[in-house]
């Protein structure tokens, strides 16, 4: 299962996001906002960290205008590595050598079409495991304790 979640500034592309990992068979949480009305960003980022950081999902998408705020509340929560990604190679390579956990998205900085191919190369890229990635993610998670 795939965690989504967003502010106001980040729903019409959680929406898509959404739409778009459930046509393709991708069981998907949506931790809200359920509309444009104003709200804080930190409340989604923060259940949709939760929701991975606690197992009940694999994944997380996190959006919000610029994709920052969100991403940076996302990685409050120990366990969760979140990446904000412009490009599909960011998404590639975080995948590859960070296993990031979730990715963060800027609703207002990139286009629809972007976003799906990030999304796309975040959701199909499996970590490498080479154990020089691994010492690191080990030294990541050190700080969280």
């Amino acid at each position: 299962m795939i965690a989504i979640g967003s502010d106001h500034g980040g729903f019409d592309m959680k929406e898509l996001l959404k739409a778009h990992m459930e046509s393709k068979g991708y069981e998907v949480k949506d931790c809200g906002t359920y509309s444009k009305e104003s709200c804080d960003y930190p409340t989604f980022g923060h259940a949709v960290a939760k929701a991975v950081a606690d197992g009940s999902c694999e994944k997380g998408v996190v959006v919000c205008t610029t994709g920052i705020g969100i991403s940076i509340s996302a990685n409050k929560v120990p366990g969760i590595r979140c990446a904000l990604c412009s490009e599909p190679l960011s998404a590639k390579m975080t995948r590859l050598h960070n296993d990031a956990n979730v990715l963060a998205l800027g609703g207002a900085m990139i286009g629809n079409n972007l976003a799906l191919e990030i999304l796309d190369t975040f959701l199909e890229t499996e970590f490498s495991g080479e154990e020089r990635h691994q010492r690191r993610i080990d030294l990541i998670e050190q700080i969280d304790r």
